[in-house]
């Protein structure tokens, strides 16, 4: 099996918490075993929510683009991220082309 390590862009899936079953992208790592995630619409990059890993499933998937942007420091907007997430968070309407 695979191990994933959680790196900045990666996505990830909250496993506990009332956020269970939304899906994020890991905007910072910490050194204290928690990564900072944001889905772009409730938790924005200005206020990203703190998660323990163990309270994460990780995705192999990657954001590269806004990975990029994140790391060498450029403007990311919460648009980008909810776009790429869009698919994840909501599969319905995305398949059927609805705006919500």
């Amino acid at each position: 099996m695979k191990v994933i390590t959680p790196e900045v862009g990666g996505i990830c899936q909250s496993k506990q918490g009332r956020d269970k079953d939304r899906y994020y992208i890991i905007s910072s790592v910490e050194k204290d075993g928690t990564v900072l995630v944001t889905d772009g619409n409730f938790k924005r990059l200005t206020t990203p929510k703190k998660k323990n890993l163990k309270h994460l499933r990780l995705l192999p998937e990657k954001v590269e683009s806004i990975a990029v942007k994140l790391i060498s420091g450029e403007k990311v907007f919460d648009t980008e991220i909810y776009s790429a997430l869009k698919n994840y968070n909501y599969p319905k309407t995305a398949e059927n082309g609805e705006n919500e």
